[in-house]
């Protein structure tokens, strides 16, 4: 059913700084291997922001790492407590991008540290505030989307809650930075499932790296690939021609490679465009990750 003739994967990096080691580019087409975009190059959000904006090809699934929101329907609210607290993502884009207009380079110290918004994080020094755990919260290691709930019990992955801001799986740095970027992107690159599926032109889609992994047949607690050989391994039992190449390399920039050839597959899967526990309430507020049945 796909439609699309180019697939991008973006490992996104919540980090501190301009330039960020953790971004990696990848690119591939209807055929042949996966390639990085300026390989060697260590990217800025702000220069990711300005290729998808400039340098796009046409009809390309764009999978970024990062989530698109934050739990809602648990509590029926992102910050509960919170007058500002917005009634969906495209809110919440909209309030990170207005708390944090003087952060650079796409940064977002300035919501984390927010008297009302740091409530609910789990933050370095211990840190944690006193609404990180909600009566209602499902889970113990924090507020869960319906979308990463689903990842634990139908794909056995162990996501991490976008209110916990410590340790070396969390996300939620990468998420909140991620909405600056994605407020910032116009209406003609449409998000997915905020906007509904075009007939035609790219589209963005949340993803999560270990989903490819394995799709590709890596072990959850082992998803990571540190070289050529281990990603090969893993692209050509996708159907993609291996990548180039041999020895080390990043884990960012293999996390991108392999996502990049598995929306290649995963695009043709209309399941997954279509999750049944996907509603149209959760598709406007806590959005969804792509690849998750």
């Amino acid at each position: 059913m796909t439609r699309f003739h180019h697939f991008a994967a973006i490992d996104w990096s919540g980090a501190v700084g301009e330039r960020l080691p953790g971004i990696a580019v990848a690119l591939c087409g209807e055929a042949g291997a996966p390639a990085l975009v300026r390989p060697g190059h260590v990217w800025s959000r702000l220069e990711v922001l300005d290729w998808l904006l400039r340098d796009l090809p046409p009809d390309t699934l764009v999978g970024l790492d990062l989530g698109l929101s934050l739990p809602f329907a648990d509590c029926r609210a992102f910050l509960p407590g919170w007058q500002a607290s917005p009634a969906d993502a495209r809110g919440l884009w909209a309030l990170v991008e207005q708390v944090c207009a003087a952060d650079p380079h796409l940064g977002v110290a300035s919501f984390i540290d927010h008297p009302a918004a740091s409530r609910h994080f789990r933050r370095h020094g211990g840190r944690e505030g006193d609404l990180f755990h909600l009566p209602g919260a499902a889970h113990r290691r924090g507020r869960l989307r319906v979308t990463e709930g689903e990842q634990a019990a139908r794909l056995g992955c162990r996501p991490t809650s976008s209110f916990n801001l410590v340790g070396a799986a969390q996300v939620g740095k990468a998420s909140l930075s991620g909405m600056r970027l994605l407020q910032r992107l116009p209406p003609t690159l449409p998000v997915w499932p905020l906007d509904p599926l075009p007939d035609a032109g790219s589209v963005v889609v949340e993803i999560y790296t270990a989903i490819p992994a394995l799709a590709a047949g890596r072990l959850a607690g082992r998803a990571k690939m540190r070289s050529m050989e281990q990603l090969n391994t893993a692209v050509t039992a996708l159907g993609s021609a291996p990548v180039p190449g041999s020895g080390p390399i990043s884990d960012h920039a293999a996390d991108a490679l392999l996502a990049a050839a598995w929306l290649r597959v995963a695009a043709e899967q209309a399941h997954l465009w279509h999750p049944p526990a996907l509603t149209p309430d959760l598709a406007r507020t806590e959005g969804w990750t792509f690849g998750v049945p």
